[in-house]
């Protein structure tokens, strides 16, 4: 599976209406295109964002069919419209070492 870190900065004053449009369209809409989502987190203080997307398979082409979708093109309003930065990162669990004997 793999993992994707994302952080949106949220318009001033918009973080309460982002993260109910994103819970009530965007979250649905990313698990019937076979994402999992791990978790979204707020940083209220910071108008930021923040949520795992995770995916078993091709992550980018999946990514790009939800974005080229009908019902992506269809959400109204767009949650996207309060989004004033997003950046992301692909992520992957370290390798586990062994712990050493004392």
């Amino acid at each position: 599976m793999q993992f994707q870190l994302r952080m949106y900065e949220v318009r001033a004053g918009s973080l309460g209406e982002f993260v109910r449009e994103w819970q009530q369209s965007v979250r649905p809409l990313r698990l019937r295109f076979g994402f999992s989502v791990v978790g979204p987190w707020v940083v209220e203080d910071e108008d930021r964002f923040v949520w795992i997307l995770g995916h078993d398979g091709d992550f980018e082409a999946a990514d790009a069919a939800y974005y080229a979708s009908a019902e992506r093109a269809a959400l109204n309003p767009d949650p996207a419209r309060h989004v004033a930065e997003a950046t992301t990162w692909f992520m992957r669990a370290p390798e586990r070492t062994p712990d050493r004997e004392r």
